[in-house]
């Protein structure tokens, strides 16, 4: 599958930890970027990059696509990679 997958997550969040298991279990490629890991200027950029996305920076942030899913929805993942497939 081509379909670009970003998820934003904490690593203490339990909702981030199950929708990146679920895309493990669907085999989806993705680009998964830990924010509590960031720090300085790293870190201020990728959250503007999520308020532009979430404006309330809530985890996890999925980005499908042009599909923003935001929270560990697994229909609404399911329907978004169908979507882009």
């Amino acid at each position: 599958m081509s379909t670009q997958v970003k998820i934003y997550t904490l690593s203490t969040c339990s909702h981030c930890t199950k929708a990146k298991e679920f895309l493990d279990e669907k085999e989806i490629a993705y680009d998964s970027v830990s924010v509590d890991f960031m720090s300085g200027d790293d870190r201020t950029q990728i959250l503007e990059i999520i308020r532009k996305l979430n404006p309330s920076i809530t985890f996890p942030t999925i980005v499908i696509g042009s599909k923003v899913i935001v929270g560990f929805r697994r229909d609404e993942i399911e329907v978004a990679l169908k979507d882009c497939e």
